[in-house]
């Protein structure tokens, strides 16, 4: 199943609106792009569930002894620059930007990028839709992002004012000077 993407274009769907729509229906995942329209979100398998938690507990182990920022796994939504709510299946913000948010706002969608995010692709994704989703979180100030692709067992690395680099079945991934000493073990991903 794809996901759904409905035009909201002729009705003001504010960020307040599309929070209070995601709590009315919290058996259903929602991301807003940036012209406007909803996009209803497929549940993803059994298989890419349990990778995504892997993922997410990665990442949140390193942030808990790194404490420079704070680790997210993919309940989480940001209201983009370009004005898009996007939940990535896992992120990280620096304390340093966090902080600088409102407690008011962190209740609900913060208005910020991650600095890191990590998207994993689940059967029922479009590679295509994925690929311009990591290339809309790096327009939009994420410093480093990771899109890996179980199915072929490669990873697109997305960095702040590069170009995309491609990996081909790597064991484990670097936080780079993004997140210093995080290192991702892909042998329980793959």
């Amino acid at each position: 199943m794809s996901n759904l993407t409905i035009d909201c274009r002729s009705i003001e769907l504010t960020h307040d609106k599309f929070y209070q729509l995601c709590v009315n229906n919290r058996n259903l995942k929602f991301e807003k792009n940036s012209k406007g329209d909803l996009v209803i979100m497929s549940p993803v398998g059994d298989i890419s569930s349990n990778c995504n938690i892997e993922i997410a507990y990665q990442l949140q182990a390193w942030s808990r002894q790194n404490t420079k920022g704070i680790a997210f796994d993919s309940s989480a939504g940001f209201i983009l620059p370009n004005n898009a709510i996007r939940s990535p299946d896992a992120s990280w913000i620096s304390l340093e930007k966090w902080q600088l948010i409102p407690d008011e706002e962190k209740e609900k969608f913060a208005r910020i990028c991650p600095d890191f995010i990590i998207e994993l692709m689940s059967p029922s994704d479009s590679l295509k839709d994925t690929q311009e989703k990591m290339k809309e979180y790096q327009e939009n100030g994420c410093k480093l992002g990771w899109l890996i692709n179980r199915k072929n067992h490669q990873v697109e690395i997305y960095r702040e004012n590069q170009t995309v680099e491609i990996l081909d079945n790597p064991n484990t991934l670097s936080g780079e000077n993004i997140l210093v000493n995080f290192v991702l073990n892909l042998e329980l991903i793959w």
